[in-house]
């Protein structure tokens, strides 16, 4: 019979077995990783993704006609939305939707008159680009509460842009031209961004640089609607501040005609007390909603009635009324600008495509459901390439139009079908009796948009969150400001990159300890309890990727560590560390560059008697440390995660400490 000692023995033995046995399998499955996917293959599965419905990433070869059937099926519901909702409609929904597009046109008519005018086109243009545009969306789009039409931002941000390329007032049929053309362009890239899910290129405009850039743009519109407002006759194209304010001061110099302000003024306070009523009792939503059109109906009787115009008052004069007649021959497809212009739309496409989506998500998380950024972006890039050809300019989702469809309790897009549909009947028959419109009416119905666009809520917000992004946001506002809108963007998203830049170049590494009775590794400096494991540093990259431009920054960051941990006494180094473990977790991807600071690393620790192993490695960076033959020159030191890591150098350094005898 064996004795106690000998048993005791025998199972340790065997449970040392078993951990070195689960070690070295822990390492082989680290190591023994298939040949992950290559860039043709992954170009192919992201094509496959677009094509095919969710949960069928590989092509069937199945020729039954249900499943072809299925298939026709899925792809227009994809494209149309309308027809999957649409199956489900009622007609409690659609009182809804009716109660919604009637109050949403009565928003929509003098909005769309006065954001013509601030695109430097005639007021039917406004009214053109809000029927045709929202027919289209409410069949392709995936939004239930957006209101579709021209917006404040986009109509300055064209005005301001196509005017460097053609006057609007020397040659207005040019500029309007160049004006369909920016559109249809920037309908293209919209759609191109759709269908290429290349979403991402819109939020290269942060919402630091959105709100700051809005709040400018507002300030901006704001000053060049005095020119309505006060009547002015000659004023400066220019849309910085400094400019605006020359040219008012040198209005005051010459004879001016103070009826405009008075009227515009008394209007505009009218809209804002309704405002203000509206907010302080929800039930009164269709106050400030109806309270433009009343502006505009009751402006025109009293200039009318008075024949005020024959005294100063500036009016619209001649709207042409009827259908959006068709403007495919006028785009400027051939022109020697024709470079200027793509790059407007692109411009275009993006701020309009970022305010829409905006819009869209924030309602889509009021009422829980899922909006489609890819399918917005394709439904908005239809709606403008064919409202290029039907004389309507950018049109995107509005804010303050879509907040008065959900107060008034729209259920689906319906609701822009019958705003639409409502635009197109007063086109039809109310356009003569809009031409005693006052300009400084639609100047103050303008301006009285404006303020919600200016949140300084969330510009306090930023400051206090992230100092960068309030720079980014400020660079935005400022720039906008006493620049122009273009160099405002250019500003916000200049900021926006250097943030990338700066983070990617200073990733940043953590020492990592243990969090007692855990097998949890996290930063020491986050979690001062996490004990570190005794001559082992522990350190994870907190970066995405490693690569040139901040591999040497890692690499001394990790060294100067190392020393710092070392013990220096009488002239005599103590080494304290024995191995340099590096959690790669985070790490997504690595370059050449990398690897070779990684190799750098491994050399220099081996000089100072350090070993250096790697853990939690991913797919593509454990292949190309396998490729550069790294892998083999750390002797193979790759584990699954930190704490098998930390076990194996523990035993290690237990191993080189015990006796020769004794091993």
């Amino acid at each position: 019979m064996a004795s106690p000692a000998v048993v005791e023995s025998s199972e340790t033995q065997e449970t040392v077995d078993v951990d070195k046995y689960s070690q070295a399998a822990s390492r082989k499955w680290a190591l023994d990783v298939p040949k992950p996917p290559g860039p043709w293959q992954e170009f192919l599965d992201y094509l496959r993704e677009i094509v095919l419905p969710p949960g069928n990433t590989k092509p069937s070869h199945n020729k039954n006609p249900a499943g072809s059937k299925h298939r026709v099926v899925w792809i227009l519901q994809r494209i149309f939305p309308i027809l999957s909702w649409g199956r489900h409609y009622t007609l409690a929904k659609f009182k809804s939707d009716l109660l919604a597009g009637l109050t949403l046109a009565s928003l929509c008519i003098p909005q769309s008159l006065g954001y013509a005018t601030l695109a430097k086109l005639d007021p039917e243009y406004g009214l053109y680009t809000s029927i045709i545009p929202p027919l289209i969306y409410a069949v392709m789009g995936s939004s239930r509460h957006i209101a579709i039409g021209p917006v404040a931002v986009i109509s300055l941000l064209l005005s301001s842009m196509v005017q460097k390329l053609e006057d609007p007032v020397a040659n207005p049929v040019m500029y309007r031209k160049l004006v369909l053309t920016a559109t249809f362009f920037a309908g293209i890239f919209q759609a191109a961004f759709g269908l290429f899910r290349s979403g991402f290129l819109v939020d290269f405009l942060s919402h630091a640089a959105i709100v700051g850039f809005m709040a400018g743009a507002a300030i901006v519109i704001g000053l060049q609607q005095l020119k309505g407002l006060l009547g002015i006759t000659h004023f400066t194209n220019n849309t910085d501040i400094v400019s605006v304010m020359t040219a008012v001061w040198k209005s005051f110099h010459n004879p001016w005609n103070p009826r405009n302000c008075i009227l515009g003024c008394s209007f505009l306070s009218f809209i804002l007390i309704t405002r203000f009523l509206g907010k302080r009792n929800r039930k009164l939503f269709w106050l400030p909603a109806i309270a433009p059109l009343i502006s505009v109906i009751a402006s025109t009787l009293l200039v009318y009635l008075t024949r005020a115009d024959e005294h100063g008052v500036n009016i619209v004069k001649h709207i042409k009324g009827g259908i959006n007649p068709s403007s495919v021959h006028q785009l400027q497809l051939t022109n020697p600008h024709l470079g200027e212009i793509a790059k407007i739309g692109l411009i275009v496409a993006i701020v309009a495509l970022t305010e829409a989506i905006a819009v869209g998500r924030s309602f889509a998380s009021a009422k829980g459901y899922h909006l489609d950024g890819n399918k917005e972006m394709v439904s908005m890039g239809f709606m403008n390439i064919i409202g290029s050809f039907t004389s309507c300019y950018v049109a995107t989702g509005s804010f303050s139009r879509s907040a008065v469809n959900f107060s008034a309790g729209c259920e689906t897009a319906v609701s822009n079908i019958v705003m639409a549909i409502t635009v197109f009947v007063s086109l039809e028959c109310l356009t003569r009796l809009l031409y005693y419109t006052p300009i400084a009416i639609l100047a103050s119905i303008i301006l009285s948009a404006l303020p919600g666009l200016i949140d300084i809520h969330e510009a306090y917000n930023i400051w206090k969150v992230d100092k960068l992004d309030f720079i980014a946001c400020m660079g935005a506002f400022f720039g906008v400001l006493f620049a122009s809108v273009e160099i405002g963007l250019l500003v916000a998203v200049t900021i926006s990159f250097v943030k990338i830049i700066l983070i990617a170049i200073r990733p940043g590494a953590e020492i990592l300890g243990n969090l007692p009775g855990t097998e949890v590794f996290c930063d020491t400096h986050q979690y001062p309890m996490a004990v570190k494991i005794p001559q082992v540093l522990i350190i994870r990259v907190k970066s995405a990727l490693l690569c040139f431009a901040n591999c040497n920054f890692v690499k001394e960051r990790i060294m100067r560590w190392v020393h710092e941990e070392d013990e220096v006494a009488e002239g005599k180094v103590n080494r304290n560390i024995h191995y340099v473990l590096v959690d790669m977790s985070n790490l997504m991807n690595i370059d050449t560059s990398g690897i070779a600071s990684l190799e750098e690393l491994r050399k220099s620790l081996a000089s100072n008697e350090v070993e250096l192993a790697i853990a939690s490695p991913r797919w593509t960076v454990i292949e190309k440390l396998r490729l550069s033959n790294f892998v083999n020159n750390i002797g193979g030191r790759v584990y699954l995660t930190v704490g098998e890591a930390a076990d194996s150098c523990l035993a290690s350094i237990s191993k080189l400490s015990m006796p020769h005898n004794q091993v």
